[in-house]
């Protein structure tokens, strides 16, 4: 096991404490494994990088029965890969388009050939993301979002944020938020 990977596992343990329960939550990666490898965004792309992250991702989802969705790069409009299944259940729109490194970026090309029934939706409103090289996953998050820290800002060279969403708070002064207020 690599550095990198034991490092991205360990920043997804620490979110799973910060975060709420993620069991059949949706999960968006946004991940430039050229920023990860030490280059610019969207100019190295790396199959061996995404697929240590790959593996990295699939141990968190197995461990907090979270859906993992992959975002593509702005080539896709930031389109994401998702089982079938999962994409059905929540009536995504798929979109006829299949990503490749150098049109969707490398992570979610690989996430793409190694899932098994993966198709590319046009949007998702997800419930928690990782962001990994500033890849802008905001898009695929539902209002409220809330940034969680983590020990570590940074995987490899790329810059790592990560955010979970809640219900937006209605009403005025007088609105409870709980049965317990």
């Amino acid at each position: 096991m690599t550095a990198r990977k034991t490092s991205l596992i360990d920043l997804l343990s620490e979110f799973t404490k910060e975060a709420p329960p993620l069991a059949g939550k949706l999960f968006v990666v946004g991940a430039s494994t050229s920023e990860v490898g030490g280059g610019r965004i969207g100019k190295q792309g790396s199959e061996k990088i995404a697929a240590e992250l790959y593996d990295a991702f699939v141990h968190f989802s197995k461990e907090t029965g979270a859906h993992l969705l992959f975002q593509c790069c702005e080539h896709l409009n930031r389109a994401l890969v998702v089982e079938r299944a999962i994409a059905h259940a929540h009536r995504f729109t798929e979109v006829a388009a299949v990503p490749v490194p150098r049109a969707g970026g490398a992570m979610a090309a690989y996430a793409y050939k190694h899932m098994q029934d993966p198709v590319l939706v046009e949007q998702a409103d997800c419930d928690a993301g990782i962001d990994i090289g500033d890849t802008f996953i905001g898009m695929h998050l539902k209002p409220v979002a809330v940034p969680v820290r983590v020990s570590a800002n940074s995987l490899g060279s790329a810059h790592v944020t990560f955010a979970y969403s809640r219900p937006k708070l209605i009403g005025g002064e007088r609105a409870r938020y709980s049965l317990k207020d």
